[in-house]
C-alpha cells in the first residue's frame, strides 16, 4: 500500500477533457480516456510495467487493474461501459510472451468496476513489428489496417473500454478503435495504466 500511495496517480479520470483525451481529439472519437500513472524513464512505473510485460509478473496487472477499476467507479462518465476490452496481441507474440500484459489489467479492471471481458472479438491481423523505438509518424504508419473485429454485431451499440498498458502516440490505440467502429454505434472510452 505505502508503494501504490507514492506512484504519480494522473486522476484524469475525472477530469473531462483532461490531456489524455485531448491526445484523440481530431483523430478519432472517443467518449473518456485516462491514464492512471504518469510513465517516466527509471521510475517506479517503469519497473511495474516492465516487471509485467517483460519479467511474466502478470499479478502486477491484475494489482493495478484493480486500482484502475475502484478509481473508474468514482466516475459517472465510465458507468455506461458494457466491456472491457484489451488492446490484442498477434498470436505469434502471444505464443512467445505466454500472456496478454492488457488482459491481465482487464482482469483486475473487472474485478472491482463489475463489467465483463471480452477476449476473442477485436483480433489484431497482423504481426508488426515492435514500436518502441519508432517516431509519432513511424507508429501510425506500422498501425495502419493491423486490427479487425472477428464479428461486428457482437460490439453493436455497446459502450467498450478499451485498455492498454502504456499510451505513448495512441497510434495502436487509434488503430483498434478504427477497427471497433466498424461495429454500429459502438462507443469506445480508454484507460492505460500509464501515459508517456
Amino acid at each position: 500500500m505505502s508503494c501504490l500511495s507514492k506512484l504519480p496517480y494522473t486522476h484524469y479520470h475525472l477530469q473531462k477533457d483532461n490531456p489524455i483525451e485531448k491526445r484523440f481529439w481530431g483523430k478519432v472519437p472517443i467518449e473518456r480516456a485516462t491514464s492512471l500513472f504518469y510513465y517516466q524513464k527509471a521510475s517506479a512505473t517503469q519497473h511495474l510495467l516492465q516487471a509485467l510485460k517483460y519479467k511474466g509478473e502478470k499479478q502486477v496487472g491484475e494489482v493495478l487493474g484493480k486500482q484502475l477499476g475502484t478509481l473508474l467507479k468514482q466516475s459517472v462518465d465510465f458507468s455506461t461501459i458494457d466491456l472491457i476490452v484489451p488492446v490484442p496481441l498477434h498470436p505469434k507474440k502471444l505464443q512467445k510472451r505466454g500472456f496478454n500484459q492488457s488482459e491481465c489489467i482487464c482482469n483486475g479492471i473487472s474485478a472491482t468496476f463489475g463489467k465483463p471481458v471480452d477476449t476473442t472479438n477485436l483480433v489484431r491481423l497482423i504481426e508488426n513489428p515492435t514500436q518502441t523505438r519508432k517516431g509519432v509518424y513511424e507508429r501510425w504508419e506500422n498501425t495502419s489496417g493491423i486490427f479487425g473485429l472477428k464479428s461486428p454485431r457482437e460490439f453493436e451499440g455497446k459502450h467498450l473500454l478499451l485498455v492498454d498498458d502504456v499510451l505513448t502516440t495512441g497510434s495502436t490505440i487509434e488503430a483498434c478503435i478504427q477497427a471497433i467502429l466498424q461495429a454500429h454505434g459502438a462507443k469506445v472510452s480508454v484507460v492505460t495504466l500509464a501515459v508517456a
